[in-house]
């Protein structure tokens, strides 16, 4: 499998061969601010450059939101990334579940996000991330993550899921087994965000670490990693020389995988 990282966007070729990177995620856009992406100059460039690149929407965008303003802004921002992707020949836009009101009906936040998907006018497929926590969380933990994909069935928009290690851990599941469970929901899973965590399973902090040094067991991420086979990326601190040697941390555990020891049970689907 590919493996890589989240890496400055002004040159992505470049900041890949820094980390030994055969795969990049990159933001096209300010991801706290509401501006539209820019057309690349270097598009050509990173078309014909050989490393499989995907974006990471704003992170203001909540598709689940309480607030009509909030949604539509945030519909017209995701369009507008998808076009500045399909420029590029991003292989797919990720974005966060989102949240929904204080007292509203959590099947609201599904109900929104498949309106603003059948709108939505994109080769590109939608990577819907999972996230840390949070009680109007959408996409927070398996049981909600099965509850919005029900309410994506049959959609025509290309749509994927994108597991983030650490969020799972954050959400409270179990690392080896909430992939697993997530596998049987989804089917598959288009794109890791491999990241350890600073605090303890459950926590519902959204804390990056990298990896080895932080809350999730090494077998326990390199047998989900194992598990999800997609295009893996680190999203983890300390810029390249740190995130190199994140990556060749998992290519040394992957070429040397078991299944996990006595008394956890085999890594099995």
């Amino acid at each position: 499998m590919l493996l890589g990282s989240h890496v400055p966007t002004a040159d992505p070729l470049d900041e890949a061969a820094r980390r030994g990177a055969e795969v990049v995620q990159i933001f096209l856009s300010s991801p706290r601010q509401w501006a539209a992406p820019k057309l690349r100059a270097d598009a050509a460039t990173l078309l014909g450059g050989g490393v499989p690149i995907y974006a990471h929407s704003p992170y203001l965008l909540n598709l689940a939101s309480a607030d009509p303003v909030v949604r539509q802004r945030s519909a017209t921002l995701l369009q507008a990334t998808c076009e500045a992707a399909e420029a590029v020949g991003v292989r797919g836009v990720v974005v966060h579940g989102g949240q929904t009101g204080a007292g509203e009906d959590p099947t609201l936040g599904p109900t929104r996000w498949r309106a603003t998907l059948e709108r939505l006018e994109t080769t590109v497929p939608v990577l819907i991330e999972d996230t840390a926590g949070g009680a109007h969380a959408v996409a927070s933990g398996i049981d909600r993550i099965a509850r919005l994909w029900d309410a994506l069935d049959g959609l025509d928009t290309p749509v994927g899921f994108c597991l983030d290690t650490c969020h799972l851990h954050a959400a409270g599941e179990e690392l080896v087994t909430g992939t697993t469970r997530l596998l049987d929901v989804i089917g598959r899973i288009d794109l890791v965000h491999l990241n350890d965590a600073k605090d303890d399973r459950g926590s519902m902090r959204d804390r990056h670490e990298n990896l080895g040094a932080g809350r999730i067991d090494p077998e326990e991420l390199a047998a989900a990693v194992r598990l999800a086979d997609a295009p893996t990326v680190v999203e983890t601190p300390g810029g390249a020389e740190r995130q190199a040697a994140d990556i060749a941390w998992m290519r040394a555990r992957l070429s040397a995988a078991r299944p996990l020891g006595s008394g956890r049970g085999s890594v099995s689907r």
